[in-house]
């Protein structure tokens, strides 16, 4: 069977469309997502709190982690943001493929993340009926 022609996106051979934001954010992703970087962020923990006794456990000290960990979570809320856009967009347009290459889908189904939230819990409704409404061994009738 022959595969159809890319409608969208950039071939695997083609080069990276990334933008440096979001090629650095997938670097970051990785680097923070690995055991070194939580070994990394542990040492951090104890080394401020080690140095407790020695600074008498005043309110710069504390200041100091305060400070530091605030920061780091609110960049991190935005990298992670942009990396779990970028995946759910993936997956969706891998889903939309498979909904558009499958000849007994839905084709309305397409792009359904981009509709309203009543319009998505009438699909849901929808299909709860159409399944509820199925013979037991499935639409096909070939026993899966």
């Amino acid at each position: 069977m022959a595969r159809r022609a890319r409608s969208s996106g950039a071939a695997p051979d083609e080069p990276d469309d990334q933008t440096r934001f979001e090629r650095m954010a997938h670097r970051v992703s990785e680097a923070t997502g690995h055991p070194t970087a939580f070994a990394l962020a542990m040492l951090v923990i104890v080394v401020w709190a080690c140095t407790g006794p020695l600074f008498h456990f005043n309110s710069t000290w504390q200041l100091v982690i305060n400070t530091g960990t605030t920061i780091v979570t609110f960049l991190m809320v935005f990298l992670i943001q942009c990396m779990q856009n970028r995946d759910t967009a993936a997956l969706q347009r891998k889903l939309d493929e498979l909904l558009w290459a499958i000849a007994a889908a839905d084709n309305d189904m397409i792009e359904v993340e981009q509709k309203g939230e009543r319009t998505i819990e009438h699909l849901r409704e929808n299909l709860r009926e159409l399944a509820a409404n199925q013979p037991a061994d499935g639409p096909a009738g070939n026993g899966s």
